[in-house]
């Protein structure tokens, strides 16, 4: 196992290490009864009601005796025999197998998917909640032997590693990573689909999303910024500043982080000018809504030209297939996320009313600002993000009756409005000619090598 500084600094080292020493040595046999010398009953300690094993046609079976007294388990158990060898005679007997091995060749079926990408990205999310919630509660778990009372169990497990209700939203994720797996089971005949159990979606109620107010904004971007000035190492550097430019982007574009931001290229973006004005568009390829709304052309806030101006200062030799969030080596870092918890944490803003603000809080605070400004419709909104109007009303429900204050009060405070400024040198601080000189530079190099 590697563990980053970040990963230690996020928790207590007791806590942390307790937390893995749970994980490393779940769901392991702690007390057996022999019944016969092809039946036996026992416990695993993540469960306090015992399971039946028993050997028929040749091979052992597993499955829950839902029982928490040894004398009804043991009644169960020969119960479970006799089912077993009545399947066995009438040939419906499935070879169980253990829940990892079963998850692992979902897994490899769904990178597999990933590396020919023939289907959903979303696999990529399956994939994380599968290794760190499914497997390491399951783990040696017999698919067979997995029904409503284990189910239970590895909700209440889950709530505890979340420390909360999970929001409808995961459990879906969640629930469909598991049907994945056990289709996985059906197909290789390691369990019967009349034996898959119904999974629950009775999560948290849909919240508020938590954003950002301009003023926490710029105190976030500002903290980056000061670790960045301060890191010790030249990754860690790296990291915090490819983190300006990618927060300065998705609190512009309204683009999700994660796998839409990531998938980027600079192939992706393009520009039209007019004189001294340059708008910019970023064709989003990959991600969460792509395979059901196709590619989107996303308009992007004249606050990213600095962003884009640093970029392109520093990879002078780029090409249309590179990635554009990368760091100053190339390479490419999975830390953005924990590099921006940290700053948010160190300003005092990662807990909000509406909950805990991560990197996605960037994409919503987008939505909360241009629906504050009352300048752009919910409709142009939904297609700009790549969602529905219907998604937007219910997150951010709130905001709407203030797009339309001057129409329900009768008063009219004028435009004032509270807008982010542009946190490195902007375009907009040069002088008309150099703007010009820039745009021209620009589209040349669009032109010789395909990218801005």
């Amino acid at each position: 196992m590697h563990l980053s500084a970040l990963d230690l600094a996020s928790a207590p080292l007791c806590k942390f290490f307790a937390n893995q020493h749970q994980k490393l040595t779940m769901s392991k046999q702690v007390e057996r009864h022999d019944i016969s010398d092809e039946l036996y009953i026992y416990l695993q300690d993540n469960s306090e009601r015992w399971y039946a094993r028993t050997k028929v046609a040749g091979k052992w079976h597993a499955r829950a005796t839902k029982q928490k007294e040894k004398e009804k388990a043991i009644g169960m158990a020969y119960r479970i025999q006799m089912e077993f060898q009545f399947m066995a005679d009438r040939n419906l007997l499935v070879s169980s197998k253990r829940f990892r091995d079963v998850a692992e060749k979902a897994i490899s079926a769904m990178e597999e998917a990933l590396d020919n990408e023939t289907d959903p990205l979303n696999y990529k999310t399956y994939i994380q909640v599968l290794r760190k919630y499914h497997i390491p509660f399951f783990d040696r778990t017999y698919i067979t032997s997995i029904d409503s009372e284990k189910l239970r169990e590895f909700d209440k497990w889950r709530i505890e590693q979340f420390d909360r209700v999970p929001a409808k939203s995961t459990l879906l994720n969640h629930n469909a990573a598991m049907q994945l797996v056990f289709k996985e089971a059906v197909d290789h005949k390691w369990m019967l689909a009349a034996q898959v159990p119904s999974l629950s979606t009775k999560g948290a109620e849909s919240q508020r999303r938590a954003h950002f107010s301009p003023e926490e904004y710029n105190k976030a971007f500002d903290t980056v910024y000061q670790l960045k000035q301060n890191s010790r190492k030249e990754k860690t550097r790296q990291i915090r500043e490819l983190l300006m430019d990618y927060i300065e982007f998705a609190v512009n574009t309204g683009i999700r982080p994660g796998t839409e931001m990531e998938s980027l290229t600079w192939g992706d973006i393009h520009i039209d000018t007019n004189e001294h004005n340059i708008i910019f568009y970023i064709t989003v390829t990959k991600g969460k809504t792509v395979k059901h709304t196709g590619t989107r052309e996303v308009v992007c806030r004249d606050e990213i030209f600095s962003s884009v101006q640093e970029l392109r200062e520093r990879f002078p030799n780029r090409k249309p297939s590179d990635k554009l969030f990368r760091l100053a080596d190339g390479s490419t870092t999975n830390e953005l996320g924990k590099a921006f918890e940290k700053a948010i944490s160190e300003a005092g803003l990662k807990s909000s009313p509406h909950g805990v603000r991560t990197l996605y809080s960037l994409r919503h605070t987008y939505i909360t600002w241009q629906l504050m400004s009352g300048n752009v419709s919910m409709e142009v909104l939904a297609k700009q993000c790549g969602t529905s109007i219907a998604m937007i009303e219910q997150h951010y429900s709130h905001v709407t009756p203030k797009m339309y204050s001057k129409e329900l009060s009768g008063v009219d405070l004028g435009k004032a409005k509270s807008k982010v400024k542009a946190k490195r040198a902007s375009g907009g601080k040069q002088n008309e000619a150099r703007l010009t000189e820039l745009f021209k530079e620009w589209q040349a190099s669009y032109k010789q090598r395909g990218c801005i």
